[in-house]
C-alpha cells in the first residue's frame, strides 16, 4: 500500500517531539487503535508496548469511555473555566478528593503534565510569599528526576540526562541531589537541608519509579523519608505522579505504599484513560488557605485557556468509573508477574545490565544503546510498538493487554535483544 496523501503533503510542515528532523528515521502512519492494537496505513497491525505514553491504561476506544465522551460532546464540549463552572469539572474534582488523602481536597486543572508541575511549582513558591516569608527562591529535586518540558519543569529535571543540558545557564539554578536511599545518601541529605531548607519551597519527587530518567525505582521508604525530613525542616513535599498515578505501580497511586501524603500532587496522562489532555494539582487546604486574602494579589494568578475541559473531565470520570467496576489492579498485578517471569531470561543475554519490574512496568536495561534507529526498526518488524530510549527498553502497557498479546511483546523483546544491536 502506498503512503497516504496527507502524509506526503503534511510531514513536511510538522515538527515532532525529541527529534532531529534533519536525519530522523520517516515517523510510521497511524490510521486507527483498538484496545492494545495500532493499524497503520500500509495495513500491518502493532501491538502497542507503551500505551501511548502510558496514558490508555484501559487500552483505545474503550466503549464506556466513548460512550461518555461521546454525551458531553453532544451537550457541551467546551466552556471558559473563568466565572463559569460545570458538573463535570466539580465531580471530577470531588471524586480526586475522595480517592485522594483527607487532606488533599484542592483541585486545579490544566491541560498537560508540565503545566501541572508549573502549576505545583508556583503554588509552592506563593505559599510562601502569601506567608511573608520572600527568602525560599529554590526547589529541590533529584538526579535521575524528570518533571516536564517547560521552562521551569526543565529547571528541575537531572542536569546531567542530557535532554536539556543546552539551556545550562538559561534556566533557574535549584537544588539537585541524590535520592536518600542509603546511610550515607541520607546522612548527606539531612546535612544539605540542615544548611539550605531556609532558602527551599519544596521538595519534588516522582514516587516509587523515575519515568523519563531511565525507568529508576526506589522502596517506599525513600518516600518515608522524604516526608520525614520534609516536616522536620518545615518544607513543602510535592509528589509528581503524572506517570506512576492511576495503578501503574500496583496501587492506584504510588505514594500509597509508602502509607505518606506529599502536600501537593500532580496527577495527568492516565487521568483520562489516554482519551482527552487533562492534567490536575491537588493541593492541601493548608497551601489552599494561604491563597485566601483581601489582597487580590494573594491569588493564584494562573488560567489555562482549555483548563477543566468538560470534554476532558468526563472522559476521566469514566475512567475513574472503570477502576471501580473491572478490578484494574488486580490486572496490574497479573502483568506484574507475567513480566517478571517473561523478562526474566534477558539477564543472561550479552550487554543486559539488569531486568527489573514494577506494577505494569518493566524494564531491560542495557550497557548502552549502540544504534538507537537500528534497534527500533528490529522492534517494529516484530510488529510491537516498543520505544526504547536512553539505555532501556520498558513496557507500560494497556491493563487490559491479553495474556497473549503481552507475550508477542516480551518475546519481541528478547528475540531482538539477542541480536547483535
Amino acid at each position: 500500500m502506498n503512503n497516504p496523501s496527507w502524509l506526503k503533503d503534511g510531514l513536511s510542515h510538522i515538527w515532532l517531539p525529541y527529534t532531529q528532523m534533519q536525519t530522523m528515521t520517516a515517523p510510521i502512519p497511524a490510521i486507527a487503535t483498538k484496545e492494545s492494537r495500532i493499524y497503520l496505513a500500509d495495513g500491518r497491525e502493532l501491538i502497542d508496548g507503551i500505551a501511548s505514553w502510558w496514558t490508555a491504561c484501559h487500552g483505545y476506544n474503550h466503549p464506556y469511555i466513548y460512550k461518555k465522551a461521546e454525551e458531553q460532546l453532544r451537550e457541551m464540549p467546551h466552556i471558559m473555566f473563568g466565572g463559569i463552572v460545570h458538573e463535570p469539572a466539580l465531580r471530577l474534582a470531588s471524586r480526586l478528593a475522595k480517592i485522594l488523602p483527607d487532606d488533599l481536597n484542592h483541585v486545579f486543572f490544566s491541560d498537560s503534565g508540565s503545566v501541572a508541575v508549573e502549576v505545583a511549582l508556583k503554588m509552592a513558591m506563593q505559599y510562601w510569599l502569601n506567608k511573608g516569608d520572600t527568602k525560599r527562591k529554590k526547589l529541590l529535586a533529584f538526579r535521575g528526576g524528570y518533571h516536564g518540558d517547560t521552562m521551569a519543569t526543565m529547571a528541575i529535571c537531572d542536569p546531567e540526562e542530557g535532554m536539556h543540558s543546552l539551556f545550562t545557564g538559561i534556566l533557574p539554578e535549584h537544588y539537585i541531589v541524590d535520592l536518600p536511599k542509603d546511610e550515607e545518601s541520607i546522612a548527606r541529605f539531612d546535612l544539605f537541608l540542615e544548611q539550605h531548607h531556609s532558602e527551599i519551597a519544596a521538595i519534588i519527587t516522582e514516587p516509587l519509579i523515575q519515568g523519563a530518567g531511565g525507568m529508576l525505582f526506589h522502596s517506599p521508604e525513600v518516600l518515608k523519608r522524604l516526608r520525614y525530613f520534609a516536616d522536620k525542616y518545615n518544607l513543602l513535599l510535592i509528589f509528581d505522579e503524572i506517570f506512576t498515578g492511576f495503578g501503574r505501580t500496583g496501587s492506584m497511586f504510588a505514594f500509597e505504599q509508602a502509607n505518606v501524603a506529599p502536600d501537593i500532587i500532580t496527577l495527568s496522562k492516565a487521568l483520562t484513560g489516554g482519551t482527552m489532555a487533562l492534567a490536575a494539582t491537588v493541593a492541601t487546604t493548608s497551601i489552599f488557605n494561604s491563597f485566601l486574602s483581601d489582597n487580590p494579589i494573594h491569588a493564584l494568578m494562573h488560567g489555562p485557556t482549555f483548563m477543566a475541559n468538560p470534554l476532558a473531565c468526563a472522559c476521566a470520570l469514566a475512567s475513574l468509573d472503570l477502576f471501580e467496576q473491572e478490578n484494574r489492579l488486580e490486572q496490574v498485578a497479573k502483568i506484574s508477574q507475567q513480566m517478571t517471569d517473561e523478562l526474566a531470561p534477558c539477564r543472561a543475554l550479552p550487554g543486559v545490565k539488569d531486568v527489573r519490574v514494577m506494577g505494569a512496568v518493566g524494564v531491560v536495561e542495557l550497557e548502552k544503546i549502540t544504534d538507537m534507529n537500528k534497534l527500533k526498526s528490529q522492534l517494529l518488524e516484530q510488529n510491537v510498538w516498543i520505544r526504547p530510549f536512553r539505555n532501556i527498553v520498558y513496557l507500560t502497557p494497556a491493563f487490559t493487554i491479553t495474556p497473549k498479546e503481552l507475550q508477542n511483546l516480551t518475546t519481541a523483546i528478547y528475540n531482538v535483544l539477542s541480536q547483535a544491536i
